[in-house]
């Protein structure tokens, strides 16, 4: 069997007892399609992709509620714990997908069908895609709404016309898709990069109508913890708890959607752990000092704040960082602040239905979605895998009625929930990756090796596991109990056992419910992979060396 690889390796090729599975070939029943994907992604557009669509409107916005519920100590707690545990899953991902980033190999599907078993990575496949298509929707209302600041018009209008430009940029090569995404994601990068300095500027007493400093005041009066739910210190402990959990909606599925990028980049044993190491850093940084700035600026009972929640706004009216800057002179920031989070919905929507469609051709190439779904385009675009999740974006019409809202509330916050249980899911596919790894001695073939791996895995299913169970927690006590949010918050629990049990009990293998380490050989596709790097490597050092100017490099050294 021929080493070379260029974008598409397939499985057909390979004996399937080598890899623990008894499916059948990939492309049988469309032996005479393309089902290849084109490396297009460039470094730089992998690692705007992933912080475009890690920043939506949670950060400019949503950071409004979490603030008024948890305080602003609590809501700093709430990102700095879910940076850290963001950082484990995203390196555990990334040491996965780099030992073989090949076609169809580095989404998570891929990695716990090929580590786990046939059932566990069945139900991995569909709650990711069903997360990653159901938020597009709510980012293209968020779009429509954001509109409303400036015109009174129909927002079925403006539904319609970002459906039409999300799915347009999806049915592009690639290439087109990650180089509007890495300048939309440069906006917002700037945006936010300029309200944390404006945010500095205030606690130093910079502003208009400041006459001191401001420092921490609001941390002093009102506080820095609300008293959620119940009094005392077990409020405050809820607040600190919810602040974790409003923080995890901010960063749903960015992790999955870099690594899904893998196979589409040029070079990927390269640059994914730059990637990795590089993306990090500045989300903690972004948010961690974005959300220590939200509570340096605005009280949590601010009456301006309080009265945009109440009044369900998501325009620059309801942003806590235009209402601290609002609160002291500065008053010309609110239409560049809406603009940004009109590219900031924009963005993440648009990502991630590229990170559903990428997951459905996966699912289509091993047998667990309809083959159709595997054929791609000349130019590699998996046409039909676009076409199915872009279905989804219509239901962002339901929000043109006022009684169809709701129900399109508890599909995305149910798709929300999907987002942990997927991050407990990639902790439980690097624990069998590991065993398979230390069996077969290939530590020597791992090309990326981060800190805290194994017993990062053991942090991350624990904490999103609780994480997952106890989201719904405040339907439990004493006056709050609410059935809607009940369903909301314990539904997709029960649809990931019924996927999983279902599927076991169809492939009848309840006897062996994780594929024997023994069974599983992947020397071939390391070595696939490594060959694939050697060309690349060669290609990369040709470019790299022929561009002169400084600039140039420190460009790239940046991005």
């Amino acid at each position: 069997m021929s080493k070379k690889v260029d974008a598409h390796v397939s499985v057909e090729a390979m004996d399937e007892s080598k890899i623990g599975t008894d499916s059948a070939s990939i492309v049988s029943h469309f032996s005479e399609k393309n089902t290849e994907i084109k490396r297009g992604l460039k470094s730089r557009h992998i690692q705007l992709i992933g912080l475009g669509g890690a920043i939506g409107t949670g950060l400019f916005v949503g950071s409004g509620g979490a603030l008024s519920t948890c305080g602003p100590g609590g809501i700093l707690i709430g990102y700095v714990s879910l940076s850290f545990f963001v950082w484990l899953v995203m390196n555990q991902l990334a040491e996965i997908a780099t030992l073989i980033p090949l076609a169809g190999e580095s989404t998570l599907y891929a990695m716990s069908r090929k580590y786990v078993s046939r059932s566990f990575s069945f139900t991995c496949g569909w709650n990711i895609f069903y997360a990653q298509a159901m938020i597009p929707p709510s980012e293209i209302t968020a779009c429509a709404f954001v509109i409303k600041y400036w015109s009174d018009a129909n927002p079925a209008i403006w539904i319609t016309i970002f459906l039409v430009v999300t799915i347009f940029l999806n049915v592009l090569p690639v290439s087109y898709f990650g180089e509007s995404e890495f300048y939309v994601a440069i906006i917002k990068i700037l945006c936010i990069t300029g309200l944390i300095i404006l945010g500095i500027v205030i606690f130093f007493g910079g502003g208009p109508n400041q006459h001191g400093v401001l420092g921490f005041k609001y941390w002093n009066h009102p506080g820095a913890f609300t008293e959620h739910l119940v009094g005392g210190n077990t409020g405050k402990f809820l607040a600190c708890w919810t602040g974790i959990i409003k923080a995890g909606f901010s960063f749903i599925l960015t992790p999955e959607l870099i690594v899904s990028c893998t196979s589409e980049a040029q070079y990927p044993r390269r640059n994914l752990p730059i990637v990795c190491k590089r993306f990090v850093y500045r989300l903690a940084v972004f948010y961690i000092l974005g959300s220590l700035v939200i509570g340096v600026v605005v009280a949590y009972n601010d009456p301006r704040l309080m009265g945009a929640i109440n009044s369900g706004q998501s325009s620059a009216a309801a942003s806590p960082f235009v209402i601290g800057m609002t609160n002291v002179g500065i008053h010309t920031l609110p239409h560049i602040v809406n603009a940004c989070i009109l590219t900031s919905a924009y963005s993440a929507g648009t990502s991630l239905l590229y990170g559903a469609s990428r997951s459905l051709h996966s699912m289509a190439l091993q047998g667990d979605a309809p083959k159709i779904f595997s054929v791609t385009t000349s130019r590699g675009v998996p046409l039909y895998a676009v076409g199915v999740s872009s279905l989804f974006l219509f239901l962002a019409y339901l929000n043109c009625s006022k009684s169809a809202t709701t129900v399109f509330n508890w599909f995305t916050n149910i798709a929300t929930i999907a987002g942990f249980i997927s991050w407990s899911f990639v902790g439980i596919t690097y624990i069998f990756y590991r065993k398979v790894i230390d069996f077969h001695k290939l530590n020597d073939r791992v090309p990326f090796r981060p800190p805290m791996q194994r017993v990062g895995a053991y942090m991350s299913v624990t904490f999103f596991s609780l994480l997952s169970l106890t989201n719904g927690y405040a339907v439990f006590i004493k006056g709050n109990w609410n059935t809607s949010d009940f369903f909301t918050a314990y539904i997709t629990l029960i649809i990931i056992f019924v996927l999983y049990v279902g599927n076991i009990l169809w492939r009848r293998e309840w006897k062996q419910l994780s594929i024997p380490v023994e069974q599983i050989h992947i020397e071939d596709l390391i070595s696939i992979a490594e060959e694939d790097e050697i060309n690349h490597a060669q290609t990369f050092d040709e470019k790299y060396n022929s561009r002169k100017g400084v600039w140039w490099k420190v460009f790239y050294a940046i991005l």
